[in-house]
Formats: C-alpha cells, sequence, structure tokens
C-alpha cells in the first residue's frame, strides 16, 4: 500500500494547521493493507476499484463511491481480493492523533 498526503499540503506552524488530514491511498491487486489503529477518527472515499474492510471482527464489502466511516481505535485492514488496483481518500480527524496512540 502507498499512501501521498494531501492535507496538510506543506510544513506549516501548528497554529496554521487544518484540522483534519487527507491521504490519497493506493493498494495493488491482491493484497492487503497492515493492520492499522489510531486514535482519530476516518473516513473512506472509495475512487476506484473494490475489496473489502474488516473492521472490529465485521468484514464489509466496497465499491467505488462507497464512503467507509472508521471509528477511532478500531483496529482495520483493507483488502482487495481483485485483478485491479483499488484508490481511495481517507480523511481523518483531528490532525495529530492525541498523546499516548490508541486507548488500550
Amino acid at each position: 500500500m502507498s499512501c501521498q498526503r494531501l492535507i496538510p499540503w506543506q510544513s506549516q506552524e501548528a497554529a496554521d494547521e487544518p484540522p483534519i488530514g487527507a491521504m490519497a491511498c493506493f493498494l495493488p491487486a491482491g493484497t492487503d493493507s497492515e493492520p492499522d489503529c489510531h486514535d482519530q477518527d476516518e473516513v473512506m472515499v472509495i475512487l476506484s476499484g473494490s475489496g473489502t474492510l474488516r473492521l472490529a471482527g465485521e468484514v464489509t464489502d466496497f465499491t467505488v463511491g462507497d464512503l467507509l466511516a472508521l471509528p477511532r481505535n478500531d483496529e482495520h485492514v483493507v483488502s482487495n481480493p481483485t485483478g485491479e488496483p483499488l484508490s481511495w481518500i481517507s480523511l481523518y480527524w483531528p490532525l495529530h492523533e492525541p498523546k499516548g496512540g490508541p486507548a488500550a
């Protein structure tokens, strides 16, 4: 999986930072993302392809145009079992994970 930060797009002083972050993410055909868990809410907007999201033990199928909400502190894995690349935009907030990382 590869990601490109979209927001913030340049180094800024903390006082000028936006309240959210955004990344463009790309998952090659036939691969899975690494398990991820963070103390930030996230919304995924699927741009191309289809796949599955394993979130807090439940599996959901998705396709282009779908919007997926990922609550903070829930482990998630994105899978692309198809023969086509998968891409999405992730919006997350707050911009920085609170000190201490995900809740135990």
